[in-house]
């Protein structure tokens, strides 16, 4: 199975059709896409101006979301090098098993689902690279109120997502799934009295 660079190779080859290297666009997101691979795609499609059916899309877009896509992807390995550096000094402290803050990298372990968007049409508008500072900034703060992507402060705790975890607080700004550390007990509160509400109002 080809990774995520040999992948890039091809996407880049001019010697390959286009059909070629739009697929190999595509086969990267099964290694790395931080909204799912949907929506990742959408995202990027969104952005580069490229058709989502296209079968022989213009070349210079497709390189240039897959330029977008390995900065994001170069932020994300550097988290990763970093969160094992942590959790080697961690165990020599005598913290074998990590605590519930790092229920979110295990979830998202290779990148894929990083920023869940559970619905493939709404994701963040800023490159990715971008979104994926954002996050790890927050992840590696204080608690906030509103969206780490996008400052919104209305998110909504939902159910039957479509990645685990199967339900979570979901920002209606920019349609991210926000990691549960990244928010105070009282944001998390806030976004569960508003899906109650809701409810009742559908009721």
């Amino acid at each position: 199975m080809a990774g995520f660079r040999s992948l890039a190779r091809q996407v880049r080859d001019p010697r390959c059709d286009l059909a070629l290297r739009r697929y190999s666009l595509r086969k990267c997101l099964e290694r790395f896409a931080p909204y799912g691979h949907r929506a990742t795609w959408d995202h990027l499609c969104s952005r580069h101006r490229i058709e989502p059916e296209d079968r022989a899309p213009d070349p210079a877009r497709l390189v240039a979301a897959l330029d977008e896509l390995e900065e994001a992807r170069a932020v994300w390995l550097a988290y990763e090098v970093e969160f094992a550096h942590r959790r080697k000094r961690e165990k020599h402290d005598g913290l074998r098993r990590p605590g519930s803050f790092d229920d979110w990298h295990r979830r998202t372990w290779g990148g894929c689902g990083v920023a869940w968007c559970d619905d493939p049409a709404v994701h963040p508008v800023a490159p990715l690279g971008d979104v994926l500072r954002r996050l790890i900034s927050a992840l590696e703060s204080d608690p906030g109120e509103t969206c780490p992507v996008c400052a919104e402060s209305r998110i909504v705790w939902r159910q039957g997502l479509a990645h685990d975890p199967w339900f979570g607080p979901v920002c209606t700004g920019c349609g991210i799934l926000v990691p549960q550390p990244v928010l105070t007990p009282e944001a998390l509160a806030e976004s569960k009295r508003i899906r109650r509400r809701e409810l009742a109002s559908v009721a």
